[in-house]
């Protein structure tokens, strides 16, 4: 009986002391404790996450490239909101391509750490405001891109950091042209800083509405006007009003594309609703984007004043015609891509200038297999370093979707053995011929040309066995 009396107090402190240590600060917290710690840790962690993944997105996801010694940053279509620091680069660039964000103000010394810039590339962005002191700092800046943006007014203070700024454009603006505009515009009208805004117009007052900045008088600006925007005055003083042009003038290719300096000169004219080449195309471009518009017809020196261009897209248009002068002078043309278009032939000496052409592309074109086909033909086979596709037979029917080589090798194939006799089978053509000098090459084009195309001998030469 004690011995069991013994057992119970025994189990009854037990429990006791159990009870009590559930009690203590921190104990006997149970499934809920660990709950609770268990989500406290999770919460710093990804808090810390978080803030390393801020971090990481704070750094922009930009190339950094060297061209002919000098570094270029290229961020354009990053989606940019402000400028990237320039503790984000390994070296201080000289060129900060911007472009094609969504940067909306530049704020006073926003180029801190960026005095190395020859170039600064903004253009395409959603700019309104440019404080006075943006580019502070940019002493060496030469080229400055603003066009494309919002700007409405911007002042001369805003130039004077940059001594050395000898290139400008601010075209595709909404440039308000009214009294805080008076500094900017007469910068821009000295006649030293002729390529300093030259495109950029007024988009209102509706008097100067369309008028080039470098085109008003800037003693108008400041001028009281009346609540119909009208300026008041001497009323003997003449007023300039502008009347905008009814003739038909061809699109500019400064104000109708999209022009990109470095590292190469590029312009993107693509998806502009163009219906012919623009004028204005600057002598030292090199790549030109002129697919899916709506041109229909390469005229004779479209391309004149473009000696340096490397390549020259004009897919996806209405193309039927192509003029034989309209190619001529490009001499250093690489990539020539004329697919998607309305092309059944090319006419003989269209490509006679293409001496360096290595690629080009001609696929979705209705070629026509006939005689016209020819010299297409011909002209690759006198060029065989050019990879070429897409030459296939769109039309007669019978010849549906048969390469244009295969057509014209079964035609003369059909023509009588006599008649194959009289002059050398192109195919079998010593080789050692095909790295003879150009103007030899040109002899061996018009031998092997169809015979209407070629001009009439007046003497046959007979070779006797």
């Amino acid at each position: 009986m004690r011995l069991t009396s013994s057992l119970l107090v025994a189990s009854l402190l037990l429990l006791l002391l159990q009870f009590s240590d559930a009690k203590k600060p921190g104990k006997g917290r149970g499934l809920r404790g660990a709950r609770h710690k268990l989500t406290r840790d999770r919460v710093r962690g990804v808090g810390s996450h978080s803030r390393s993944r801020s971090s990481r997105l704070a750094t922009p996801d930009c190339s950094e490239l060297t061209e002919s010694g000098e570094v270029f940053v290229d961020c354009q279509s990053r989606r940019l909101n402000s400028i990237p620091p320039s503790q984000t680069w390994s070296q201080q660039p000289k060129h900060l391509l911007l472009a094609h964000n969504r940067i909306k103000v530049l704020r006073d010394g926003a180029f801190s750490g960026y005095e190395g810039l020859t170039s600064l590339d903004l253009q395409q962005n959603h700019i309104t405001l440019v404080e006075e002191g943006a580019f502070q700092g940019l002493r060496q800046l030469t080229t400055l891109l603003l066009q494309n943006n919002r700007l409405g007014t911007l002042s001369e203070e805003v130039l004077i950091p940059m001594p050395n700024l000898g290139y400008l454009r601010l075209h595709g603006n909404p440039w308000s042209c009214l009294c805080p505009m008076d500094s900017l515009i007469r910068t821009l009208q000295v006649p030293s800083n002729r390529y300093l805004g030259t495109h950029a117009r007024c988009a209102e007052p509706p008097r100067l509405k369309g008028l080039k900045l470098k085109q008003v008088d800037p003693e108008m600006l400041c001028k009281e006007t009346d609540p119909a925007g009208h300026p008041q005055g001497d009323e003997t003083e003449p007023l300039f009003h502008f009347e905008p042009s009814h003739i038909r003038t061809k699109p500019d290719a400064t104000t109708s594309c999209n022009t990109y300096l470095f590292p190469q000169v590029r312009m993107d004219c693509s998806h502009r609703g163009l219906t012919e080449v623009p004028t204005g195309i600057p002598d030292d471009v090199v790549h030109i984007d002129l697919s899916h518009n709506s041109i229909s017809h390469l005229r004779a020196k479209d391309f004149h004043a473009a000696r340096s261009l490397r390549t020259l897209n004009i897919s996806h248009n209405n193309m039927e015609n192509i003029e034989k002068a309209s190619l001529s002078g490009l001499l250093h043309l690489r990539e020539l891509d004329l697919s998607y278009n309305s092309v059944h032939f090319i006419q003989y000496g269209v490509l006679e200038d293409l001496y360096f052409l290595s690629q080009l592309k001609l696929g979705g074109n209705p070629w026509v297999c006939d005689y016209s086909i020819h010299y297409m033909v011909y002209w690759l086979r006198l060029h065989p370093g050019v990879r070429h596709s897409g030459l296939l037979c769109r039309s007669p029917p019978e010849h549906t979707g048969e390469p244009v080589q295969e057509y014209v090798n079964s035609y003369n194939r059909g023509c009588p053995k006599e008649r194959q006799q009289s002059r050398a089978d192109p195919d079998e053509t010593d080789p050692e011929l095909w790295n003879t000098p150009m103007e030899v090459q040109g002899e061996l084009e018009e031998e092997l040309e169809p015979s209407h195309l070629r001009v009439p001998q007046k003497y046959q030469i007979y070779r006797l066995s």
